[in-house]
């Protein structure tokens, strides 16, 4: 996908396949919209006043309109004036993509980025715009035997209307937000591969990949034994019950030389990598287990904002840590009881196989003390919990430093992926006592993502950190089941937001 900024002021005289122009409810037309209508001898506004109600993301296509030089004018409704957010305006940027992708347009040409709008910057607007092409262009193709070709979504070239000495400032947006989008590409497509594809070294040679692709990101896989010597015990137990070999994956990216935290401690994201989670011996319904691919959306989310970071080049260091492996049951899996023992030496009774996400990161997270970090945030599907709590319009956030949690909030407000902060208080520690070890792996039924995430703190002592549950945001159910690729919006924004 190719983005541009044009700074004409005669919007009727743009030849484009499809030419985008806002729409309020009461049927007021931006400066832009008012030119062409009267370039069109008013059928524009003529047309609103009977056809189009200018409701939030609703759009009304026109066809060879006299006097204007565009194949079609897509009018997007805005919603009330007073009532235009950035929510709002990213709903309409994807409705327009939306409708450019089913009109099999190639090119067109959008004024939706330069509407003024409250609590927003036009380079924030530029970017979203960015990312909702991103997401109407996005198609699963990867197990049809025979794709059709036909059926693939034609448009390559989008241009924003903008004034020109607002140029720079658009065009800045939209390089992060074609970096954010082919980032959520490779975390959607990681995520709706199937278990027998998208496997632990499928993601190892995926992180090679990038490192190939970028030259300032570097990768090393350890495998089973590398894993093994590093006394990774609770990891290791949740692999054992596979025959596919687990891997830990770190991939870091340097910064450039030059420029702010070029030479800073990393800031490390940690991902959860069960690349097919049956819940072992405590094994799950049979009925949606299918949806256990997902499982590694933490870990697609680590190599899709890796992928982001090498497109921007920031001059930051960022290392990910991937923890990847298959959760299923046989004679050599974990077992209710048994008692395992952690990187950091804590011992843990399992008292549920199925809660395994805790206990990979937990080993993944021992390890990113020695990077002596600037700042540690893992990301995991690791909930129903979380879910039964917050849906599936914020993931949850927990955090033992409340400025690194404000920091994810802030990125969550901009990037439109957001959060929500659910506490972590010491006397929830008291649901994971055990009678046979340091600690249980499960608190019971109350609070189920909060004990969780109290889990984790126990192993994130000596660095700033943050857990974020994206149970509910990474993917969706139903007839459009598939991973969306959250949160990379977030963990970008926050990223770009250290080097500003």
């Amino acid at each position: 996908m190719e983005f541009s900024t044009q700074t004409t002021l005669s919007p009727h005289q743009i030849k484009t396949a499809a030419l985008g122009l806002g729409v309020y409810a009461d049927g007021t037309l931006s400066t832009a919209g008012q030119a062409l209508d009267r370039a069109a001898g008013g059928l524009v506004s003529a047309t609103i006043k009977t056809d189009f109600d200018g409701a939030a993301g609703a759009t009304l296509v026109l066809r060879h309109l006299p006097g204007i030089k565009a194949e079609r004018v897509i009018l997007v409704g805005l919603g009330k004036a007073d009532q235009y957010s950035p929510e709002v305006h990213a709903r309409a940027e994807l409705a327009f993509a939306q409708a450019c992708v089913q009109a099999r347009v190639e090119e067109a040409v959008s004024e939706l980025a330069a509407l003024p709008c409250e609590n927003s910057t036009l380079h924030q607007r530029a970017q979203r715009a960015a990312t909702s092409y991103g997401r109407a262009l996005y198609r699963y193709t990867a197990t049809f035997g025979k794709p059709d070709a036909e059926a693939a979504p034609r448009l390559n070239r989008v241009t924003l209307l903008v004034a020109r000495s607002h140029a720079a400032e658009a065009q800045k947006g939209l390089k992060e937000g074609r970096a954010i989008a082919n980032g959520m590409d490779l975390t959607r497509t990681l995520g709706n591969l199937p278990g027998n594809i998208c496997t632990p070294r499928y993601l190892a040679d995926t992180a090679r990949k990038l490192a190939k692709e970028f030259k300032s990101i570097k990768v090393e896989v350890l495998d089973q034994k590398e894993i093994q010597a590093l006394g990774m015990g609770s990891f290791l137990s949740v692999a054992k019950g596979s025959d596919e070999p687990p891997r830990f994956i770190i991939l870091r990216h340097q910064g450039k030389k030059t420029g702010k935290g070029s030479d800073k401690a990393p800031h490390v994201l940690v991902g959860k990598g069960i690349t097919f989670d049956s819940g072992g011996i405590s094994i799950k319904p049979a009925a949606t287990m299918d949806e256990m691919k997902y499982d590694m959306c933490g870990a697609a989310s680590v190599l899709g904002t890796f992928r982001a970071l090498g497109e921007l080049d920031l001059p930051l260091n960022v290392v990910g840590l991937i923890a990847a492996c298959e959760n299923l049951p046989s004679g050599r899996a974990n077992k209710p009881g048994d008692v395992v023992t952690s990187m950091s030496g804590q011992t843990i009774e399992i008292l549920n196989t199925d809660a395994e996400g805790r206990l990979v990161l937990c080993d993944a997270l021992t390890y990113a003390e020695r990077l002596k970090p600037a700042s540690v945030v893992d990301i995991a599907t690791l909930t129903g919990a979380c879910v039964v709590a917050l849906g599936h319009v914020n993931s949850g956030l927990f955090s033992t430093d409340q400025a690194l949690a404000d920091s994810l909030q802030a990125a969550g407000r901009v990037s439109l992926d957001t959060v929500w902060q659910l506490p972590i208080q010491d006397a929830y520690q008291e649901q994971l006592k055990s009678r046979f070890a340091d600690i249980a792996n499960i608190g019971g039924p109350a609070a189920g993502s909060v004990t969780a995430a109290c889990f984790l703190s126990r192993f994130t002592k000596a660095y700033r950190w943050a857990h974020l549950d994206i149970a509910g945001t990474a993917w969706q159910s139903g007839k459009d089941k598939g991973a969306t690729g959250r949160p990379v919006p977030l963990l970008t924004q926050y990223l770009l937001d250290q080097v500003r």
